[in-house]
């Protein structure tokens, strides 16, 4: 249950919804399995599996959701030989050439009749709300994997005003002053990764891992016009994360002093410890993310206004 990556969402409008309302929305789209000729299908599914029946689990204000979606596995190289195979038989047999159009035909009965005895395999995307501060934030790195579930809950709720919000200050700007001039705000520490791009589109790429960023040899790089595109970093020694040009935050590590929080809970109950997770995580959560905005001057009003 404990977020991984960080894609940000930032409300145009207040949230109106409360844990009723939209556990209500989210009813009329319930994850099921996928018919026989379906390729996919989404819906919502409890965010504590198998051991819950609610779609949204509020804790402290917050709200947490899980998209479900299966799909079958059919690789298209499958596909494309079984497509193969009927056009050379129709040339050799009819001594005629298969045209666009007909291939395309033959390609939607092989689907058809493969479809249904292809494998699946279910993905679960989680997100929780936080109302007050107006922000859904999506456990996933992939920018297309957020938008396919903002997608989801924009198709379930009607309408979903968020766009992904904007610091005032460039990442890589302020990243790499960071490491240039070692000048990083004091609720941040500088871990032992990050990649540099030069400047140009077609420039040269550099990674590094397990060595002091304060280094001869980084230094040299950053002098060279390089610029910092990813960087680890440390919140609090509570938060280790990776930071990209894009402020799309990844592979989240919550830290000893957080698990001793979640330690100092003693139950076995699972939906007592679910809960105990996540009202755990989204407070850290919530003033790691408005700490981070505040490194990067704060968030830019301006393009919320011109979005909404």
């Amino acid at each position: 249950m404990w977020f991984k990556n960080l894609q940000l969402y930032r409300f145009t409008k207040p949230f109106e919804y409360n844990a009723e309302t939209l556990e209500a929305s989210l009813q009329t789209k319930p994850s099921r399995l996928c018919g026989p000729h379906e390729e996919m299908c989404q819906g919502w599914g409890s965010p504590m599996g198998r051991k819950g029946e609610m779609l949204v689990h509020a804790a402290n204000g917050f709200l947490m959701i899980c998209a479900t979606k299966e799909e079958k596995i059919l690789p298209a190289s499958v596909v494309r030989e079984h497509v193969n195979e009927r056009v050379e038989k129709i040339e050799e047999t009819q001594a005629r050439k298969v045209r666009k159009k007909e291939r395309d035909n033959l390609r939607d009965d092989v689907m058809a009749e493969l479809l249904p005895r292809a494998l699946s395999r279910t993905i679960h995307t989680f997100a929780f709300i936080d109302p007050k501060e107006g922000l859904l934030i999506v456990d996933t790195s992939s920018a297309g994997k957020a938008e396919e579930f903002t997608a989801l809950l924009r198709k379930t709720l009607g309408s979903l005003p968020v766009v992904p919000p904007t610091p005032n200050e460039a990442p890589y700007a302020v990243m790499t002053e960071w490491l240039t001039k070692n000048n990083h705000p004091p609720e941040f520490g500088v871990e032992e990764e990050c990649e540099l791009r030069a400047a140009d589109i077609e420039g040269s790429v550099v990674r590094c891992k397990r060595l002091d960023l304060g280094s001869p040899e980084v230094k040299l790089h950053l002098k060279e016009g390089k610029l910092v595109s990813k960087l680890a970093l440390n919140w609090r020694d509570r938060i280790t994360f990776v930071l990209d040009e894009n402020f799309a935050i990844k592979r989240i590590r919550f830290l000893e002093i957080v698990q001793d929080q979640v330690d100092d809970v003693d139950t076995d109950d699972a939906a007592a410890r679910f809960d105990v997770d996540f009202s755990i995580m989204t407070l850290e959560l919530s003033l790691f993310i408005k700490q981070l905005f505040e490194a990067f001057g704060g968030e830019n009003i301006d393009a919320l206004d011109e979005a909404a």
